[in-house]
């Protein structure tokens, strides 16, 4: 009798045990993926020998320069953020080392922080993306922003060809970057809507276009035009305290917000096989405006790409399957391919999912 219950109490002990050690292992697999930290890189604009534009005796480098450290500030509240600034005095960084510095420190987000100005009387605050395409309005903001080239060291050979004043240049420069663009729209929204909702500040909406900086990275940028300092109301709120404390944070909360999406698409690499009917993993390689052909020859050589028309843009999925780890192999080969910002998404009965909920 006494054999039996400790037979019986050993059980119930090597059962807890083992509760206990799968417990542990969720905990320690959840944890990875809570301590994934994300490298945001903040750009001020313009510094040192190039103040930017002076709209109404307003400094755009000075601006800029307060509105990222203050946004870095904010970010560094989190402990899954890391902040890197390519400027935290007023020096002037050149531009391909601003990028240089986001790709050494393999950045999640470059954010770019500019003031604007016009002839007229404008304002309202505006958030761009790289593209090919932009009207001549948008053209001449780019051409602006891209001048200060003409200021650096070397710059013939480094940017060789180059004209500010030429659209030809301008668009030369800016090679989509159809892997990035996604994600690009996706903070760049982010921001132009906390600024429009919250600040009530004249949308100029999101736009895409040839910035010479966003083209030097190689991860999701937006450049972020806070306003315009020719608009005597607009600069002299953008030079206050209270402007740039306000605009600030709405670029810090909309990147806090896409760090949260970010994470909802994150998955535990040990994750067990799914398969399901009702499932399907999906490895995004590109998004764009492009409806490119279907062939492989276009696409580096992977094969079955699959388009997806979305209002406007066409996505392109590769690796379509209803198994995980089958998804898992497609990104790896999508990655090798060259189409490093590649990720994995999922749909459950046609329509996307986070990657958490499915494997629940």
């Amino acid at each position: 009798m006494i054999i039996v219950e400790n037979n019986k109490f050993n059980t119930k002990l090597k059962s807890l045990i083992f509760l206990g050690f799968l417990l542990g292992l969720t905990f320690y697999s959840s944890k990875i993926i809570a301590q994934k930290k994300y490298t945001i890189v903040l750009d001020a604009g313009h510094g040192g020998k190039d103040p930017g534009n002076l709209g109404n005796g307003f400094k755009e480098k000075n601006i800029a320069l307060k509105v990222a450290l203050l946004v870095g500030k904010e970010l560094k509240t989190r402990k899954d953020i890391k902040v890197i600034f390519t400027r935290e005095t007023d020096v002037y960084p050149e531009l391909w080392k601003r990028g240089e510095i986001a790709n050494n420190a393999k950045a999640d987000l470059f954010v770019s922080i500019h003031c604007d100005s016009h002839t007229s009387n404008a304002y309202g605050a505006g958030t761009f993306v790289l593209g090919l395409r932009g009207n001549k309005k948008n053209l001449e903001i780019a051409k602006r922003e891209n001048a200060s080239i003409l200021l650096e060291d070397n710059y013939e050979k480094r940017y060789k060809g180059f004209d500010s004043n030429s659209a030809e240049s301008v668009i030369g420069l800016s090679l989509l970057q159809e892997e990035n663009l996604d994600k690009s729209l996706e903070i760049a929204s982010l921001i132009q809507n906390n600024f429009t909702t919250k600040l009530k500040r004249h949308n100029r909406k999101v736009k895409q276009d040839n910035f010479q900086v966003l083209r030097e990275t190689i991860m999701p940028s937006v450049l972020v035009e806070l306003g315009f300092l020719t608009n005597k109301r607009e600069g002299k709120y953008l030079n206050s305290k209270k402007g740039q404390k306000q605009m600030a944070k709405a670029i810090a909360d909309a990147i806090k917000k896409y760090v949260n999406n970010q994470k909802l698409n994150t998955v535990d690499d040990k994750v067990e096989d799914v398969v399901s009917d009702t499932v399907e993993f999906k490895i995004q390689i590109a998004s764009g405006k492009n409806k490119i052909p279907l062939k492989s020859y276009n696409f580096k050589g992977l094969k079955n790409v699959k388009r997806v028309k979305i209002g406007s843009y066409y996505k392109y999925y590769y690796g379509v399957t209803s198994k995980y780890k089958s998804a898992k192999k497609s990104l790896k080969e999508a990655k090798h391919k060259g189409y490093k910002s590649a990720f994995m998404v999922a749909f459950k009965n046609g329509k996307k999912v986070s990657l958490k909920e499915v494997k629940k």
